[in-house]
């Protein structure tokens, strides 16, 4: 699907606020009330708008900490590659994963209370993961920068 003008407008908009009711976002973005609701159907059938969610304070929630962690497998063959994506997927503290080129095969963000709860998590959950034969971390000091909204030039 060819996005144009206004449908950049209306995915900039609800990137913003995904709340923002139908007859605000008509006016934002100059458009009546229903081509506007019309278009926001068909980005949502058409899967460019994936779904809605409300962001939480990972600090209030009692999550504060994040931690990358590198995993290596042993063998990188399909089967245990499955194998490790499915059973990282049960894993609540795992906020994203992504299978990596270079050095490490994954890149897991993981989200811990402290350092005792990243210490648990470790022992009890990813090295206990399918094939793992390395993990390496690295704890964030500080958030610098955090976005969810993707540039839509």
């Amino acid at each position: 699907m060819a996005l144009d003008r206004f449908d950049r407008l209306i995915l900039n908009a609800l990137q913003k606020d995904g709340r923002i009711s139908n007859v605000h976002l008509a006016a934002a973005v100059s458009l009546s009330e229903s081509a506007c609701l019309r278009r926001v159907r068909s980005l949502e059938e058409s899967g460019i708008i994936d779904r809605y969610a409300a962001l939480l304070s990972q600090k209030k929630v009692g999550l504060p900490g994040s931690v990358f962690v590198q995993i290596g497998l042993h063998r990188e063959e399909e089967r245990e590659l499955a194998a490790f994506e499915e059973a990282v997927k049960s894993i609540p503290e795992v906020m994203e994963c992504y299978l990596m080129t270079g050095e490490f095969d994954y890149l897991l963000r993981v989200v811990v209370a402290d350092m005792a709860d990243f210490e648990r998590l470790h022992r009890d959950a990813l090295t206990r993961l399918p094939g793992v034969a390395r993990v390496n971390s690295s704890v964030t000091i500080r958030t610098v920068q955090k976005k969810t909204e993707l540039p839509l030039h």
